[in-house]
């Protein structure tokens, strides 16, 4: 009888604090040890914007399989000279495909796949019909059998995420979910095998704005005028994940977990 398999998915990871409350729930709580394969959102990672060498090291320490990403990953401009290096670490596929890094990773039994979103967000190469070509070079080039197809969507619209989900599912993906928003949704289904939900959510500080300083934010939306944001560091911190359970590539079960650590941190510096 074949194993079921269980993955978790973390949330957009907002800075130190974000980074903090991984490390709490992964290692000091040893929830590592009941995954067969973890991935995580890293594109906000280090100060809020990005994701630094130091950081990705970090972040991989504590357990993490694969790192997945979006619109944010090029904000530490030192991701342009280890990215290439980076085994774990994927952006969005439909970039041009004349940058820097991959946007897919095929592991033992998992492939995941990394796109980003049309609406609302930069000009980016189609993610439908990026997927589309990817799944028809992965069926002829390497077989796809009864690998796990996991696709991170970086997008704004929950209309457009969940018209990608179905399009994704009819090219064989094993589930999507959406990251982006930070805000976690309620809409966590099963969908003949196939495992979806809006938005993971995100690890960071509750007392922010989406991981971010409410003040900056605040006077942002009331100015208008670009704020420079600062990372939340007021506790309690959560994690934002979901845990998918399948047998073979069919998904049985999606459930959001939710974590709390209460522990007050530093405040974050750029380095």
């Amino acid at each position: 009888m074949q194993k079921d398999f269980k993955i978790l998915f973390i949330g957009d990871i907002v800075g130190r604090c974000g980074r903090n409350v991984v490390e709490k729930f992964l290692t000091d709580n040893n929830k590592k040890s009941e995954y067969d394969f973890i991935i995580a959102n890293v594109e906000n990672a280090s100060h809020g914007f990005g994701l630094t060498k130091k950081n990705y090291e970090e972040l991989k320490s504590y357990g993490i399989d694969c790192m997945t990403s979006g619109n944010h990953i090029w904000d530490k401009k030192d991701i342009l000279s280890y990215i290439d290096e980076a085994e774990i670490l994927i952006r969005p596929y439909n970039y041009h495909k004349s940058t820097l890094g991959v946007g897919y990773r095929i592991f033992d039994n998992v492939i995941v796949i990394n796109l980003l979103g049309k609406t609302f967000m930069p000009p980016i190469d189609c993610p439908f019909v990026a997927l589309e070509e990817l799944m028809t070079n992965l069926k002829s080039s390497v077989g796809l059998g009864d690998k796990i197809i996991i696709v991170d969507f970086h997008a704004e619209a929950t209309a457009e995420k969940q018209c990608f989900a179905r399009y994704a599912f009819d090219l064989g993906v094993s589930a999507v979910l959406g990251t982006h928003t930070h805000v976690p949704t309620a809409d966590e289904s099963i969908l003949n095998g196939h495992a979806y939900i809006s938005d993971v959510g995100f690890c960071g500080s509750k007392a922010g704005v989406i991981g971010m300083d409410y003040q900056a934010s605040l006077r942002r939306l009331v100015t208008s005028i670009n704020e420079r944001f600062d990372v939340e560091m007021t506790p309690p911190y959560v994690l934002n994940a979901c845990e998918i359970l399948f047998s073979g590539n069919c998904a049985k079960s999606i459930k959001r977990v939710s974590f709390e650590y209460n522990e007050q941190g530093e405040r974050e510096s750029e380095d």
